[in-house]
């Protein structure tokens, strides 16, 4: 097997290894914390990823698609640190802790890790 196919099962293996843990999503919302004690909503609804925080109904994701690779990408992504009209690029990727949310626009990058609120 040459070094890109073994690269390639490797990425694979391991996306299916997490993905099962937070197949949940597509089944009903989940709730993550963001910075520590912000409540954020985590769903799917019509083939699309939401994100939303619980305290003031903000949503970050604004209908995100999956990926082949089991990320999500979506070119309407909002900061709640940043001006509202600021749209970002941006990828979530569930994790075995939570979930990865990072995005850029303007050659403003930020990325934050939530944890799964139990």
């Amino acid at each position: 097997m040459r070094k890109p196919a073994i690269l390639a099962a490797a990425a694979a293996l391991a996306a299916s290894a997490i993905a099962p843990a937070f197949a949940g999503v597509k089944d009903g919302p989940m709730t993550f914390l963001r910075k520590g004690d912000q409540e954020i909503i985590v769903f799917v609804y019509e083939d699309k990823l939401y994100c939303r925080r619980t305290s003031d109904d903000y949503e970050m994701c604004n209908g995100m698609t999956e990926q082949p690779d089991g990320t999500w990408k979506g070119k309407r992504m909002k900061h709640p640190d940043m001006p509202g009209f600021m749209r970002f690029n941006g990828t979530v990727t569930f994790t075995e802790a939570g979930l990865n949310i990072r995005g850029c626009a303007l050659g403003i990058c930020d990325a934050e890790d939530w944890v799964l609120k139990k």
